[in-house]
């Protein structure tokens, strides 16, 4: 009888133990569901790219090499993340991610986890891949800031008529993947700076440029056309090259037009440089806020020593709150100075110094690249020590656009 009454007690131990799981379970499904989540993990809704290599290798080959795997992965953006985590006291951790992974508009009430994915430098979820693009459906582009918006499920959307059925997914033609539209969630402004209106807006005016114009949209000079497999072992056809050339890749080189005119008058030249942006947006694009493009004057007298240099800055300098300088547009109520080469602008920039002395010529140089990042001391130590290749790393060099150099003789 006693065994009895123990076992008696062991069960009803047991079967409370199992009503408290399952009212967990319940409560868990229940936040899930008010929550707006999509139904599964992030890995089942948003495929990791790896799965999509399977398939897609060259597609995934020129991804891989591009900016876009690395939105999470870079030291530049996990050192900004930091100091933006800290500067907002953690008031909306999910911010920076709407564009870094935007696939975290689905899962708002775990920003903590891609937060902790994004620390660890070696992320298992992917920022801007396969998925984050390719499951978009619409983006909404009635308020200032365009919001895309997701359809999670096995169709995959993008820009062929012509797909080929498989049994990995099912795929639709969407008119939108053919338009810029398809980009401005993260390349029109940044939500972090909002309060500054239009002062906001990285692009510009770029609908009334020229190129919009002639019917060119963001995908003809960020996703070259080119002839390849779309899936392995298909039929070459006109496919999207997806290495998104711009800052990096041989694009940045038709970015921009120099050209130098020189006078000298006695002991006093003067050297005008033009500078002709050939692309249909903001020059640099003002996301980061420490974005700038840089105009470099060198002049060489004898032996070709330099004799004279001076730079132009094209950019934004943004003010916090205390109206002191900062590089962080998390940080921004104003702009203390906008110098973006607007959208297709041609500038004159003019130079005056002392006509080189003792030689039968000298040398005009005039070079146009991105500048390195810039910040605080301190920010740029963190970006240094997280990065695997330290003060090495590509961000603290600057990237060349284009140059010109002439030889001026003097009589």
């Amino acid at each position: 009888m006693r065994r009895l009454s123990e076992r008696g007690i062991l069960i009803a131990v047991l079967l409370t133990a199992l009503a408290f799981v399952a009212g967990s379970g319940a409560r868990q499904m229940s936040v899930a569901q008010n929550s707006g989540s999509p139904t599964g993990t992030i890995e089942k809704v948003f495929s990791h790219s790896n799965k999509c290599k399977r398939c897609h290798e060259r597609v995934f080959e020129e991804w891989e090499a591009s900016p876009l795997s690395r939105s999470i992965h870079s030291p530049a953006f996990r050192a900004s993340l930091e100091a933006y985590l800290a500067f907002s006291g953690n008031k909306d951790k999910a911010l920076c991610f709407r564009c870094h992974a935007p696939h975290i508009n689905e899962y708002e009430d775990q920003a903590q986890l891609f937060v902790a994915q994004a620390q660890s430098g070696d992320p298992t979820i992917d920022g801007v891949a396969c998925s984050q693009c390719h499951l978009i459906k619409q983006v909404d582009r009635t308020k200032h800031l365009p919001k895309l918006k997701y359809a999670p499920g096995k169709t995959l959307y993008g820009p062929y008529k012509d797909f080929v059925s498989n049994k990995a997914h099912d795929s639709m033609d969407l008119e939108l993947f053919r338009k810029s539209a398809l980009c401005l969630n993260c390349h029109f402004a940044v939500p972090a700076a909002a309060n500054l209106g239009k002062a906001n807006d990285l692009l510009g005016d770029w609908e009334n440029s020229q190129a919009i114009k002639s019917g060119k949209e963001c995908q003809t000079c960020h996703m070259p056309e080119q002839v390849g497999e779309s899936a392995n072992g298909e039929n070459k056809r006109k496919v999207a090259n997806h290495s998104f050339p711009g800052r990096i890749g041989k694009l940045r080189q038709e970015a921009a037009k120099l050209e130098v005119v020189t006078e000298v008058k006695g002991a006093q030249t003067t050297v005008k440089v033009t500078v002709q942006s050939l692309v249909p947006h903001n020059l640099p694009t003002t996301h980061p806020g420490w974005a700038r493009v840089v105009l470099d004057l060198t002049i060489r007298g004898k032996n070709l020593n330099k004799v004279y240099g001076e730079q132009r800055v094209y950019g934004r300098v943004y003010a916090d709150a205390k109206g002191q300088k900062t590089v962080f547009d998390f940080q921004a109520s104003k702009v203390l100075e906008d110098t973006v080469l607007k959208p297709e602008e041609t500038r004159v920039e003019t130079f005056t110094f002392p006509t080189p002395q003792d030689t039968r010529s000298f040398d005009v140089e005039a070079a146009l690249s991105y500048a390195a990042v810039t910040g605080p001391q301190a920010f740029l130590q963190r970006i240094e020590a997280e990065s695997s290749k330290g003060a090495q790393d590509p961000v603290f060099q600057p990237i060349p656009i284009v140059k010109k150099a002439v030889n001026v003789p003097l009589s």
